[in-house]
């Protein structure tokens, strides 16, 4: 995820491109042969930038110290304010025509970072301090409670411990203890969270932009305002199936816990479904389970069962993109990945993908645990691992995916193929189950794809409102709440004040990474899905579908990938696809069969909900 062109990495002081007095006093015209001269030195200094900037960066997450946490923001300082300062010598060529590729390299090296660092050394440097120390303060969050027998010292847990209770605890009480503690990490952040936004808006503003959330916005080939409309048609396609699993996931927690907990008619409290920020449901899946529908397969079982760890789900991802006609990984990914938390140390665990030197050292950073959610994982950061290494050979500046959304959608889409045809391909799987077990396999794979569209859609709303100032500080709270209410029909389980700042407990916030790539890739990956299943040949419903072992489909998918950001996203689409706009109509005939299902469970009970009658 953390490519390191998007977490800062072109930072240190560089000095304007040299005049002679003469330029200096009345400057010449620029010319074409001016700004490809201007270009290759920018990629040439960047690319050994970055080089320091994710090696560093990597040190710092792996290592949390207040002196990595100090090496990696002068790393990442260096990096930001060198982008900073060609991006404003790059407006000098603004007017002038020029190539098509030259014109998109210096369009891109404007919107290279997500956070620009004013042009005030001072401010500069205060951002980036102010974006590791944030990011470091979640790796570093804990909920600290009294010890369960007397005597004892009081017991200190992380995200993965407290994330592990919300996934496997069915005690109302407990799950609202764990959900409450971790929302506690986030309180002491907002004022720096505040001016992160305010020194973030100055560095953008300065490259010609509104506002931080207009520069993101700029990134997607297309007009800011017309993408966030896409955005908006995009969610309307899919909104009546996420209304129809939000309808019957309710009902089967009111069975639950009763409506004195789950109002019939009304949001879910967000500690209920499995998932510390209610972004996926599957870990509640046994409470939703359809009834005499056979139970199927578990891949958390088929792991332990195999006694699979964690290299060992990174290795039947690697063989997965091995079966498609890739190279394996390189050796160097093996031995500098962390895949398992340490013991002695602190780490930040959110699962990234690492692009360290353009080339071939890639590498994951997570703390893989053997369970259906973390094979999924792999599989996903490895999608980010094979595009960084097929752009390779793409100049510096176009060594990213079409847009963002590509980058997440990648692995994901090799993850649908996670099916039961698949499964025992690999030898995971020894009996695959019934078709009558295709609703339940549907429903579980639902929990997860779909419960997640509205999340990945609000994280960037509620941001581009702050950055924008329709959002003010003293309003952070309310109105992250507001947009959950309103997209996600999910509920604070107990009240929120703007003593607390809910958006810091989500890594994303204080780590600066955008979002809506997560949407993006949710709809991106049935489109990807779709394209290579056809590709290799497949007839039947699409969700039986598995790629595996198709050199065709493969072949087809490297050739979006090796193209990385050398085009509009719009052309790699059609590479794909043989289609030009991003859509839900993939999604939708994924799970054609679950919204009939759905809508006949449905019938007679209520669908959406009421913000009043929620909690």
């Amino acid at each position: 995820m953390k490519r390191i062109i998007f977490a800062l990495s072109l930072f240190a002081a560089v000095p304007l491109i040299a005049q002679s007095p003469a330029a200096t006093r009345r400057p010449s015209r620029p010319t074409v042969a001016e700004a490809e001269r201007f270009i290759a030195g920018v990629e040439r200094d960047l690319a050994e930038k970055s080089l320091k900037s994710s090696r560093a960066g990597w040190v710092a997450a792996n290592f949390i110290t207040d002196d990595t946490e100090e090496m990696s923001a002068d790393a990442q300082r260096a990096y930001s304010v060198a982008v900073q300062q060609y991006a404003l010598q790059a407006s000098r060529f603004d007017r002038l025509k020029l190539p098509a590729m030259l014109g998109r390299k210096l369009m891109l090296l404007k919107l290279a970072l997500s956070a620009p660092p004013p042009s005030n050394p001072t401010e500069a440097t205060e951002l980036v301090r102010l974006g590791v120390g944030l990011e470091a303060e979640y790796g570093k969050g804990r909920y600290c409670r009294a010890a369960k027998e007397a005597g004892k010292p009081e017991e200190c847990l992380q995200i993965n411990d407290l994330s592990r209770i919300l996934a496997t605890s069915r005690d109302p009480n407990e799950l609202l203890e764990a959900w409450t503690g971790w929302h506690t990490i986030s309180r002491q952040m907002r004022p720096r969270y505040a001016r992160f936004v305010e020194l973030s808006n100055k560095g953008s503003r300065e490259l010609g932009f509104a506002n931080t959330g207009a520069m993101w916005r700029a990134g997607y080939d297309m007009d800011p305002d017309a993408f966030s409309a896409e955005l908006e048609r995009i969610w309307k396609q899919v909104e009546p199936l996420y209304l129809s699993l939000h309808a019957y996931t309710r009902a089967k927690l009111v069975e639950k816990y009763g409506a004195s907990v789950v109002p019939p008619n009304g949001m879910i409290p967000g500690h209920l479904l499995g998932n510390m920020w209610a972004q996926e449901w599957g870990n509640i899946y046994e409470i939703v389970a359809p009834a005499g529908v056979p139970r199927g397969y578990d891949v958390t079982e088929l792991l332990k069962a195999r006694n699979v760890d964690a290299r060992g789900m990174v290795k039947y991802g690697e063989s997965f993109f091995t079966s498609l006609g890739f190279a394996p990984l390189p050796e160097t990914f093996w031995k500098r990945s962390l895949l398992v938390k340490p013991r002695d140390r602190e780490v930040v665990c959110h699962a990234s993908a690492w692009d360290i030197d353009s080339r071939d050292d890639i590498r994951i950073k997570a703390c893989f645990e053997p369970n259906a959610e973390d094979f999924v994982t792999a599989h996903h950061e490895l999608g980010h691992s094979f595009y960084q290494r097929a752009y390779k050979n793409q100049p510096f500046l176009l060594q990213n995916g079409a847009n963002d959304g590509f980058h997440e959608a990648i692995g994901d889409a090799v993850a649908l193929s996670i099916n039961s045809t698949y499964l025992k391909q690999v030898g995971l799987l020894d009996n695959p189950p019934s078709a009558a077990g295709d609703t339940a396999f549907l429903l579980r794979q639902a929990m997860d794809k779909v419960a997640f569209l509205p999340f990945g859609l609000l994280i960037d709303q509620w941001r581009w409102k702050v950055f924008s100032g329709e959002v003010k500080p003293a309003d952070y709270n309310k109105a992250w709440w507001d947009l959950r209410n309103k997209y996600q029909g999910v509920s604070a389980p107990v009240a929120r004040t703007e003593a607390d700042f809910d958006p810091g407990a989500k890594f994303h916030i204080p780590g600066n990474t955008p979002y809506t790539r997560y949407f993006l890739a949710r709809v991106l990956q049935f489109q990807f899905y779709r394209a290579m299943c056809r590709e290799a040949g497949h007839t039947g419903p699409l969700y039986t579908c598995s790629f595996y072992n198709s050199k065709a489909a493969g072949a087809r998918l490297a050739r979006m990938l090796e193209s990385g950001q050398s085009v509009p996203w719009q052309e790699t689409l059609f590479t794909m696809t043989g289609e030009r706009q991003m859509d839900g109509n993939a999604l939708l005939e994924y799970f054609q069969p679950l919204k009939v299902w759905l809508d006949r469970q449905n019938q007679g009970k209520p669908v959406g909900w009421s913000v009043a009658a929620g909690r």
